[in-house]
């Protein structure tokens, strides 16, 4: 029984080492995101929740959302899912025309279910490996199945179309900004070691995504859904 629990550890450990081989390094990068966080993004969200109405962060939240839908629709044609493909080009539709370019989220409102769907949850759908776990420099936790859907989204989303610099980089930055703010809540969820928690739940939550939550049950995922949405 000893020789089982000896090549149980063993195989546990190779299992955390094959999902983080740069931990040395993801956790210096870590240490700077956490760094940069505490001193500049966190207290920038703070006081972006303190000084917006909730109507605006709502408003604001959505209008990226429906940035999104486009990114969606493509990627539910490439999982062979038609008829959800259909739903969220509709939804785009009608809340760029009838919500104020996204601001308001007519769309739920009449029934229609938003969903988030990016390539590297296609590339998930079709068998392709997340790869190892990366902490990137600001950018934050990631895989390279992860950052191709991400490198994806900037595309479809069509802030890269905006030509002015200076607007695009405002637009990126509110996107972050009203990011960091609704990871504000999430924060209680964290316990025990920042950085393993921020790694397990993140390939947790990547291959949920991926596999559409199918034979999976995780009330730890289903709760971080709302925060880990982009």
């Amino acid at each position: 029984m000893k020789y089982f629990y000896s090549i149980l550890v063993i195989f546990l450990s190779f299992s955390v080492f094959a999902n983080d081989p740069f931990e040395d390094i993801n956790r210096q990068v870590w240490a700077f995101n956490e760094f940069m966080d505490d001193n500049v993004a966190k207290p920038a969200a703070i006081a972006y929740r303190d000084v917006a109405p909730d109507f605006i962060e709502m408003g604001v939240t959505n209008f990226f959302r429906n940035l999104n839908e486009l990114d969606s629709t493509a990627n539910q044609l490439l999982q062979g899912k038609p008829i959800l493909a259909v739903n969220d080009f509709t939804r785009f539709l009608i809340n760029t025309t009838f919500g104020l370019a996204g601001f308001l989220d007519i769309a739920t409102r009449l029934g229609m279910t938003r969903h988030d769907e990016d390539f590297g949850q296609t590339l998930g759908y079709w068998g392709v490996s997340k790869g190892p776990f990366l902490m990137l420099p600001l950018y934050g936790p990631a895989t390279p199945r992860s950052l191709a859907g991400k490198s994806v989204r900037t595309v479809l989303g069509g802030t890269f179309a905006v030509e002015e610099s200076d607007v695009r980089f405002a637009v990126t930055g509110l996107d972050a900004l009203e990011t960091r703010a609704r990871y504000l809540d999430a924060e209680s969820l964290i316990i025990g070691d920042r950085y393993s928690f921020i790694r397990d739940s993140y390939l947790q939550y990547e291959d949920f995504e991926a596999s559409n939550g199918e034979n999976q049950v995780d009330d730890f995922v289903d709760d971080m859904d709302d925060f880990l949405l982009d």
